[in-house]
């Protein structure tokens, strides 16, 4: 009776199991292995130390409250005292000097103007009686799921350094995005599916200054970037196979591929990208298999494209982004973003020239599509896994700019909101002064920012770290708290 395993002694001519492997079968042995082991995540690579296909599925540091993200990204400035903060006593001084301003806070030095009232309408909504700009008619009903937090500041009044900030903790370029980190600490549901996208304006209005750096892995490997969708044509490159070429075709030479790689792999160990290029290769493969349904907006039913406005031109570029995002995040997509709004200026929530004007286009082509998300969420039981975000990168200034009735950019005050994902809805957060101007009270920084997202997803924001130049870096860098008062727990894991 044979009771000792058949790999467990070789033959005299190979050297170890995995050369046997590698011979037996043209070595298909250790191409099948590898496959399988990959597949697991369970191969080393010593670019992560997360396995040889970097984005499996893994724990966090403890249980999350969400699963996913979808981040609303108002590109350009969303001016808080019009939309979500309100604030009396800006309509009582409407028209007045605001005495020792410094004119260098705004992005145009010299350009602040008197107060300016709200050209809006408050009125306050739900059990919790937040108030909302009536450019919210249909958001204005989901407050009581929302957590908002009033007292957000940043560092930067200029868009590039401030967009960085939000979307990488640093106001400069370089580093990795949340999407990046969040993906590298957790890696993706989906293996047929990227595990970070990104959605950018549709309206031939550009992409955020600053461009894919927004959503760039930095330092991190490069298969945790984020994975931008085209807005014309095919969403992403490649997604169709080549008429001429079968999938046993494509199939035979990836595995070619593959075999060859995998065989220079272990000749070159120190060749750490090699590993996460092979697996891009199969994700891609994969992808052309499982994107193009999960991008197919006709598979949903009439009520649910017209809940989201797809029957509404004013929305329904934002609309069809929107129900992607459900889409994805339902088939395991880790972290999604949308941007509302283009380059700069009116192409985006940038009002300098004209906020009322500007902030009613951009509304109408947000509020339904995303009143629309947070109820088909909740309605699907996804709302509870998933983490809501709505802001922008600053807010802007109370005063009015000289030479039109808009805002310039303030650094010191913006609103940010959450809702699902383990966040007490109907809660409201923090303060800013009595017009509006500066974050006054429970003051939330972005690294505060960033640390309850992490939170939220299951990971602590102090231990996620990655070593690069000799430093073990984070995302929220030396500083950061998690707010917990806006968290059902009411405290960080």
């Amino acid at each position: 009776m044979i009771t000792t395993p058949f790999f467990a002694n070789p033959a005299p001519v190979f050297s170890s199991r995995r050369q046997f492997l590698q011979r037996a079968g043209n070595g298909f042995g250790s191409l099948a292995l590898a496959g399988l082991l990959a597949q697991d995540g369970r191969l080393a690579n010593a670019a992560t130390g997360l396995g040889i296909n970097p984005l499996a599925s893994r724990p966090g540091h403890f249980a999350g409250k969400a699963k996913s993200v979808i981040w609303l990204f108002m590109n350009g400035g969303p001016s808080q005292v019009d939309t979500w903060d309100y604030k009396p006593e800006l309509e009582k001084r409407d028209g007045k000097e605001l005495a020792g301003f410094d004119q260098t806070t705004g992005f145009f030095a010299g350009q602040g103007g008197p107060l300016m009232k709200s050209p809006f309408k408050f009125a306050q909504h739900g059990e919790c009686g937040a108030w909302v700009s009536e450019i919210f008619p249909q958001l204005s009903r989901h407050v009581d799921r929302m957590a908002f937090v009033y007292s957000c500041w940043t560092d930067s009044n200029n868009h590039s350094p401030a967009l960085f900030k939000i979307n990488t903790g640093f106001a400069r370029q370089g580093f990795p995005c949340v999407g990046s980190w969040v993906t590298y600490g957790l890696g993706s549901e989906s293996q047929n599916l990227p595990a970070f996208v990104v959605m950018y304006d549709t309206l031939g209005r550009g992409i955020p200054k600053g461009h894919a750096q927004n959503w760039g892995a930095g330092f991190l490997p490069s298969v945790f970037q984020g994975t931008a969708l085209k807005p014309q044509g095919d969403p992403i490159e490649n997604l169709k196979r080549a008429n001429e070429m079968t999938d046993s075709q494509q199939r035979s030479q990836l595995d070619l591929l593959g075999s060859l790689n995998r065989q220079h792999l272990d000749r070159h160990s120190a060749e750490t990208e090699l590993a996460a290029r092979i697996e891009s290769f199969e994700l891609a493969y994969r992808m052309q298999m499982a994107a193009p349904e999960a991008l197919d907006l006709t598979r949903e039913s009439e009520s649910t494209q017209k809940l989201y406005g797809l029957d509404n031109p004013k929305c329904a570029h934002f609309s069809k982004q929107c129900l992607t995002a459900r889409r994805l995040v339902e088939r395991g997509v880790r972290f999604v973003q949308i941007y509302s709004g283009g380059m700069e200026n009116e192409r985006s929530w940038d009002g300098h020239a004209n906020i009322a004007g500007n902030h009613t286009g951009f509304a109408a082509e947000t509020d339904q599509p995303i009143a629309a998300l947070l109820t088909d969420l909740a309605e699907r039981g996804m709302l509870d896994e998933t983490l809501v975000i709505w802001g922008g990168e600053f807010g802007r200034l109370p005063l009015v700019q000289k030479g039109g009735t808009g805002r310039d950019h303030n650094p010191h005050a913006f609103t940010t909101w959450f809702a699902g994902g383990g966040v007490k809805g109907g809660t409201i957060f923090g303060e800013t002064d009595e017009i509006g101007h500066k974050a006054l009270i429970d003051r939330v920084s972005v690294n505060d920012l960033h640390a309850t997202i992490l939170n939220q997803m299951g990971l602590r924001h102090e231990e996620l770290t990655y070593r690069y130049n000799g430093r073990d870096f984070r995302l929220t860098d030396v500083s950061g708290r998690v707010v917990t008062e806006i968290l059902k727990t009411g405290a960080a894991g």
